[in-house]
């Protein structure tokens, strides 16, 4: 959230609101051709089940049209694809054009592209009519926007009346004694990474620091409320690392 009208952070520096869109596009542009493999490293490929049971709770069928806001390299994209079938459409959005062109390639060699189209879009402002989607996902993307409440009302409005938004994004940990040690991997671990697969230790030190700045669970779960989601709730996966809200708009 940002801290007045002129500042807003940048993992735990404060730089001027209007330029975190380039800073935060510097990360991406930085990582995109490494970022599924860091992904599996990371997470030891735990991110795969989170995204599954994300799926899961989508309740996307043949004929819907879904929106994967922040769909880097297709993941989410490519269960979404199967699902709605020839009848349906997903949009694969994000703002990097660097990850949309890892995610479309990625795409189009395993030969997704009948129903699914590439867009780069900003998630504050959405370039879509209202009422357009059945489904609308973000995953491991809202903790980089920099307005995220006008962001999540950008998604109310395009959202169908029946539609349900599913935010993947990692959270607070229940315990301390969880909340401890993943600071250590976070701070220590995850740039190290960086530097060795990627060569670049400080885009992932800012992805570390910008999941500690992120709202809590009940906190983002009342800036859904604000912007007129209802029945919001959220679940808690691998001990808080990772929470799954979800919020339907009627």
């Amino acid at each position: 959230m940002q801290d007045d009208q002129n500042t807003t952070h940048f993992g735990f520096k404060e730089i001027p609101t209007d330029k975190k869109v380039d800073a935060v596009a510097e990360v991406f542009h930085s990582v995109a051709a490494k970022y599924d493999i860091m992904n599996d490293l990371m997470s030891g490929g735990v991110h795969r089940l989170w995204k599954r049971h994300t799926i899961s709770q989508s309740g996307v069928r043949a004929g819907h049209k879904v929106l994967d806001i922040a769909g880097g390299t297709g993941d989410l994209t490519m269960k979404f694809s199967r699902l709605v079938g020839k009848d349906g459409q997903v949009i694969l959005a994000d703002i990097n054009d660097s990850m949309l062109k890892v995610g479309r390639d990625k795409l189009a060699n395993r030969g997704i592209v009948g129903n699914v189209q590439c867009v780069q879009a900003n998630a504050e402002e959405l370039p879509f009519p209202d009422n357009t989607f059945d489904c609308i996902t973000i995953a491991f993307g809202l903790r980089n926007v920099t307005d995220k409440s006008k962001a999540l009302a950008s998604m109310q409005r395009v959202l169908k009346p029946g539609g349900r938004l599913l935010v993947l994004e990692f959270s607070k940990p229940e315990s301390e004694c969880l909340s401890q040690a993943y600071d250590q991997y976070s701070f220590r671990l995850l740039p190290f990474m960086g530097k060795i697969i990627a060569n670049d230790a400080e885009s992932y030190r800012y992805l570390a620091e910008s999941i500690r700045m992120h709202p809590d669970q009940e906190t983002l779960k009342g800036m859904m409320e604000d912007v007129g989601f209802e029945r919001v709730s959220y679940q808690n996966m691998t001990g808080g690392i990772v929470a799954l809200h979800k919020g339907f708009k009627f």
